[in-house]
């Protein structure tokens, strides 16, 4: 393996290291003890799902505890408003206009970071221990400030990492802080079932029927994943002599899952939020809403399947843009055959799209969604979901592209340096 991609590797790992040692670093002024305690009871709700997304940081209040979620929030407001205002996508396109942009994102997630922690802050102080003792050892006011900077310079060195993984590690540094958050749970979970099954609270064939479907969830992940439509586009013989030293692509690849694992996240995002926010009310109404949207319940997963499937349209039609292609191609002399260049070339993609868009938004609904109820007909605990598993496949499979495609241009420069 050449010594460049070694150390890339070596970086990414280094760094993913300084994450999980930050999930250790508690907010001071919190009596931690409290905290998990009161995530032990309710890990079955939204909460315990925040918390796995967290890598456990959150039962900890750690001063990431917060984790990446701001940024992707920011990110996804920003690609939302980038959609609705040209003048604002227009500068999303542009090199010096790219970074505005990008700090615009970073803007925003300070005042994202800044309302969530203190309504954390503040959240907290009704939280007491079984044995009366309180969540906040110090004084309430001087609490929410320390807690606020802290979250907030802990979000920050999060977003760094990220960027400092992508920059000069392999693989993109933000998706694989959430991996490793997911994959940092699967230890405990292993030794959560293995418990169960010493104790005979869960069969040994229904552990085993467990792993087939995790398997099977796993394998049909990477199969719609690796799956796209090649679209045949020919090129004029000019243009084919003009390139005769590069490689010029004879198809256009539009991948079965065009909006990624965004959909998934963002509905559940939207979901739990309610269900956070009611989970400390004690009106009796407020608590019905709260359980009703329970993540251990079917109809939050329910909820989960209609909105994964509206916001993986709205997704796709965001990040597909039929339009920018047709146009790329006409300027280089290309063409679908059978199909006029220009509008109707935007047409007939805008189509392909949407078939596979359908298809793709079914994937997503019921691999957020159908892994659940299948593991919760046998009776497992809440930690099993289709969302962690795909975040992590997805990840997975992209970074091993990532160090294919480095190890390809390594071979490549070797090629050139030698004269073949």
């Amino acid at each position: 393996m050449n010594k460049t991609l070694v150390n890339k590797i070596l970086i990414t790992m280094g760094l993913l290291l300084i994450y999980r040692v930050l999930a250790y670093v508690p907010v001071p002024g919190v009596n931690i003890d409290v905290v998990k305690e009161f995530f032990d009871t309710n890990s079955s709700n939204a909460l315990g799902l925040f918390n796995m997304f967290s890598g456990n940081a959150v039962e900890r209040l750690s001063i990431i505890s917060l984790g990446i979620m701001p940024y992707i929030t920011a990110s996804i407001i920003m690609e939302l408003l980038a959609a609705t205002f040209p003048t604002l996508g227009k500068m999303k396109k542009e090199r010096d206009g790219m970074v505005k942009y990008m700090q615009i994102i970073r803007y925003t997630t300070i005042v994202i970071t800044l309302v969530q922690a203190i309504g954390v802050s503040i959240g907290l102080q009704s939280l007491t221990g079984k044995g009366g003792e309180g969540a906040i050892m110090i004084d309430n006011t001087t609490f929410i400030a320390i807690a606020a900077i802290s979250m907030l310079t802990g979000t920050m060195l999060l977003m760094w990492l990220g960027e400092q993984i992508t920059q000069r590690g392999i693989g993109n540094g933000i998706s694989l802080i959430i991996f490793a958050g997911i994959v940092s749970a699967i230890p405990s979970s292993i030794g959560g079932t293995i418990n169960l099954v010493n104790t005979g609270e869960l069969n040994f064939l229904t552990v085993l029927l467990i792993t087939g479907i995790v398997i099977t969830t796993v394998l049909f992940i990477i199969y719609v994943e690796l799956g796209e439509r090649r679209v045949p586009v020919s090129y004029q013989r000019k243009t084919i002599i003009q390139n005769q030293s590069k490689r010029i692509l004879n198809y256009i690849p539009i991948k079965v899952n065009l909006s990624g694992v965004i959909p998934p996240i963002f509905a559940s995002a939207i979901l739990m939020f309610p269900s956070t926010i009611l989970q400390a009310s004690s009106n009796p109404i407020l608590m019905a809403i709260s359980d009703f949207l329970n993540p251990n319940g079917y109809m939050f997963n329910f909820l989960t399947f209609l909105l994964v499937i509206f916001f993986a349209y709205f997704y796709a039609s965001i990040v597909f843009s039929s339009k920018d292609i047709s146009e790329n191609l006409k300027r280089q002399g290309g063409f679908i055959p059978g199909v006029r260049p220009g509008e109707h070339t935007s047409e007939y993609l805008n189509e392909v799209a949407s078939r596979l868009t359908f298809w793709g938004s079914l994937y997503l609904a019921l691999i957020s969604t159908l892994p659940w109820v299948m593991v919760k007909s046998l009776g497992v605990p809440f930690y099993f979901g289709g969302t962690a598993v795909l975040i992590v496949v997805q990840v997975a499979i992209d970074t091993m592209r990532k160090i294919e495609a480095q190890i390809y241009m390594n071979k490549y420069q070797t090629f050139g340096a030698v004269g073949l």
